[in-house]
């Protein structure tokens, strides 16, 4: 075994982001993952630009390593060999609204019926429970009800979506998750089970410290601009040739700072000496530090922190990103060559694992490109008999 979820096949009937995103990980791990799509159209993200040769970019970015194959499973054939699939994966995943899989017969008390250790994975806006069950969602809805989105801009600015799509990805990842500790428990025991992920729940998992400092202090988080509502110094200062993040998350990395950019006074000044009171001085420390700042290049002040042992970075735009030193020697941008669009560079595999590395194996599928070979290899459905049902408009 050379990846560590080799021999895990999974079902995919997700579309857009949230559901691919989980189902991408898996891939990426080594699981035969076989993306179910509607004839014609296939996944809503496939008319999603830029495109290359007429193929989505967008689409390519979150479903290479897998197989693509088509089923209307409103066709009752369809829904027949579908539960046949059913008897032949792991994981079934999905992110329609709640009660789509019901109306089509293909609930996971139906599923389960079929394949008692199957799992259910379900990532939808608001979970399948709860007075906003059958609700519509997507990302940007979930970050405004969330609560993300209010503790996100400009100080006394307007409360700002944050620029990925916070909302989609993290329910991917929490899916993602699900399905491994289903996953886990099954070898245990031999039972499947139902991953219900919902991803306003997985919105607030991710609010850390705001609630934290509203339960404690009575006062509702507002934006803070790109500072630390608690740490100081911690965000970016202007420099001669542009801006730095700088870190300093403990009153030793204080003092290292301190001594690095030429302000030992500062070291002198009770109302400093410690993080709660550099916070509470907040508006009288910032010009102080920003004054120093001015005197060097984002460079020069690289390398002094870096040689201090202080945290700092550059505000890289994505171009820069795909040209960091440090993002190419971790394998994070890697070049597929698409069946149609060509060569793509597409960002790697951020788990990086000793023993089973994952990797980006083959570029995403063209739409139904897999259906006969799956057929073949999961069903024993042969040429003749797959372009009869193809006829019957199935696939």
């Amino acid at each position: 075994m050379n990846q560590a979820l080799e021999g895990i096949k999974v079902l995919d009937l997700t579309r857009v982001l949230s559901g691919p995103y989980a189902t991408m990980i898996m891939a990426d791990m080594g699981a035969d993952v076989i993306k179910l799509e509607q004839p014609v159209t296939g996944d809503d993200s496939r008319q999603f630009g830029p495109y290359v040769e007429g193929e989505s970019a967008y689409f390519m970015s979150l479903n290479r390593n897998k197989r693509s194959m088509t089923l209307n499973l409103k066709k009752p054939e369809a829904k027949e060999l579908f539960l046949e699939m059913i008897k032949n994966v792991d994981v079934v995943a999905e992110n329609f609204r709640p009660g789509t899989m019901e109306k089509l017969g293909l609930g996971y008390d139906v599923l389960k019926e079929v394949n008692p250790k199957i799992i259910y994975a379900a990532c939808s806006g608001f979970g399948h429970s709860g007075p906003y069950s059958k609700r519509a969602a997507y990302d940007a809805v979930v970050q405004a009800m969330g609560g993300i989105m209010s503790i996100t801009g400009q100080k006394d600015g307007q409360p700002t979506r944050v620029g990925t799509s916070m909302g989609d990805i993290v329910a991917g990842l929490f899916t993602a998750i699900g399905i491994l500790a289903a996953l886990n428990y099954r070898e245990k025991t031999g039972i499947g089970q139902k991953v219900d992920v919902a991803m306003l729940d997985c919105q607030v998992a991710i609010l850390e410290n705001a609630i934290s400092r509203y339960v404690v202090t009575g006062k509702v988080p507002k934006p803070e601009g790109n500072r630390h509502p608690s740490i100081v110094p911690f965000e970016p200062f202007d420099t001669k040739d542009g801006q730095i993040m700088v870190a300093a998350g403990n009153d030793v990395l204080w003092e290292k700072f301190c001594n690095a950019i030429d302000a030992k006074e500062l070291l002198e000044i009770d109302e400093y000496k410690t993080n709660p009171s550099r916070n509470d001085h907040y508006t009288e420390l910032r010009p102080l530090i920003a004054a120093k700042m001015l005197n060097k290049t984002v460079k020069e002040w690289q390398d002094i922190l870096d040689e201090a042992g202080v945290p700092n970075g550059p505000i890289n735009t994505v171009d820069k990103v795909l040209e960091d030193p440090q993002v190419l020697a971790r394998n994070m941008i890697v070049e597929v060559e698409h069946k149609v669009a060509g060569p793509l560079k597409i960002p790697g595999v951020p788990i990086k694992m000793s023993e089973t590395q994952g990797e980006i194996k083959k570029a995403a599928p063209v739409l139904g490109e897999d259906t006969a070979q799956l057929l073949s290899e999961l069903l024993g459905i042969s040429r003749d008999e797959f372009e009869a049902l193809k006829e019957k408009g199935i696939f």
